[in-house]
């Protein structure tokens, strides 16, 4: 909103004359205004924004926003907004105006209130974002960067989303400050970028500072900062020891196993068809029953990072491999289950993909029950290695309603002997796969 500043009568109210006359008219009524301002005060508004301030019964904001010298009666608020919601809902005639620090629309109060007092009683006027600020400081454009506050997302997560990023934003909080951040980044071999800490910017006294992440580990910063990061330039799209950190497909020996069974977990061939027929989704809540080493859960996981993965085994020591193995990974959305199916199962969420693994004389009675707890429209994949094992089950899913779908997977992988290639075969197996009807 741009324009001309009129006085609105008989509202107390200032209107921008750019919006159009029959928005005003839905918005009859008590105006508040939330405002943005930086830490230069009053002094770094626009005059409009000022008029606003000084016009106000009421100005409500942290104490750190609040200027010290304003006739209006101030609200001081230490962390909730109940208070303010309440004054809001109770006090329908004050002119109210709102302080909050930068844009209150990019990670600000402004949604928080819209939701509980309505949107239609406020009008927003933001300040510049202290992110706005810090890329300005350091020169560098953020029309693609990723962008994101760590007071409501999980730094895990986070940090999974910087890995293929070339420019980075990031709101710290006292929980995770910028050394927390680069402890993370060092420890998942994400040490590509050129780090930027911006602190108290608006301020007399701020700082911006640039270094390597190793150097970030023993530094401290002020509360108010916010961490940029720049992918250097000719860096690579994956460190070169990322053995074992792929998305799906990793290598066999990149899971520990358990020695007497070793080589018996899902090939990465066959795990790689699996999870495409699973169709996993990023919130996807998946079963991985019989789940070994948990190879597959593993990698269902990592793409699912809004869902869980569980990984339903019977055998305590593959129990405890799949605990170490998920820590190996950092899969912090995999659930290890122990126990015999269905009793494991009765506990957890409907599934919308399951996975049934095993060479057991009961992967057929399995997977029927496993897809009664199906969720509609949610996708089946079996893998069998018998004959046996594959008439069973593939004549049990045709009695249900759904499409099956039936591969056999040959795999050869060459190896070099006396500088020649050879190709070893491996045991054949048969990809059963059927979608839940709606």
């Amino acid at each position: 909103m741009s324009g001309e500043l009129v006085e609105s009568k008989p509202s107390w109210a200032i209107e921008f004359t750019s919006i159009p006359a029959e928005r005003w008219r839905r918005l009859d009524g008590q105006q508040i205004y939330i405002i943005g301002i930086g830490d230069d005060g009053l002094e770094g508004m626009t005059t409009q924004a000022r008029q606003l301030v000084e016009a106000a019964d009421l100005v409500i904001g942290e104490e750190t926003v609040l200027p010290k010298d304003i006739k209006a009666e101030t609200l001081v608020l230490h962390g909730s907004l109940d208070a303010a919601v309440h004054r809001m809902m109770t006090d329908q005639n004050g002119r109210i105006v709102v302080l909050a620090s930068g844009d209150p629309l990019f990670y600000g109060v402004a949604r928080y209130l819209f939701d509980r007092v309505g949107e239609d009683r406020f009008l927003v006027v933001p300040h510049v974002s202290s992110m706005q600020l810090a890329f300005a400081r350091v020169k560098e454009n953020w029309e693609e960067a990723y962008l994101t506050n760590l007071a409501t997302h999980q730094l895990d997560s986070v940090v999974e989303k910087i890995r293929g990023m070339d420019k980075v934003g990031l709101f710290t909080t006292d929980e995770i400050p910028p050394n927390a951040i680069a402890q993370a980044l060092i420890e998942r071999k994400i040490d590509y970028f050129s780090v930027y800490v911006c602190e108290n910017l608006g301020g007399p006294d701020e700082r911006v500072t640039c270094l390597e992440l190793p150097e970030l580990l023993e530094q401290q910063f002020a509360p108010l900062n916010v961490m940029i990061l720049v992918r250097k330039p000719n860096a690579p799209d994956r460190p070169v020891d990322s053995v074992g950190q792929r998305l799906f497909g990793n290598p066999d020996d990149a899971f520990l196993q358990s020695q007497p069974k070793q080589g018996l977990l899902t090939p990465s061939e066959v795990r790689a068809m699996a999870l495409a027929e699973l169709d996993i989704g990023p919130a996807s809540i998946i079963w991985d029953i019989g789940a070994g080493s948990g190879s597959v859960a593993i990698e269902a996981s990592a793409i699912a990072h809004r869902g869980t993965a569980y990984a339903i085994e019977m055998d305590p020591a593959d129990h405890e491999l799949i605990k170490s193995n998920a820590k190996k990974f950092g899969r912090t959305n995999l659930k290890p289950v122990i126990g015999k199916a269905p009793e494991a199962w009765q506990s957890l969420p409907a599934p919308d993909c399951i996975f049934v693994g095993g060479t057991g004389r009961e992967v057929r009675k399995i997977v029927e029950m496993a897809y009664e707890r199906l969720k509609p429209g949610g996708r089946l994949v079996a893998n069998v290695a018998s004959i046996e094992n594959l008439a069973e089950t593939l004549d049990s899913l045709h009695s249900t309603d759904g499409d099956v779908n039936c591969r056999m997977i040959n795999i050869a992988r060459g190896t070099y002997q006396m500088e020649r290639i050879r190709f070893d075969a491996m045991n054949p197996c048969f990809l059963l796969s059927i979608v839940k009807p709606l």
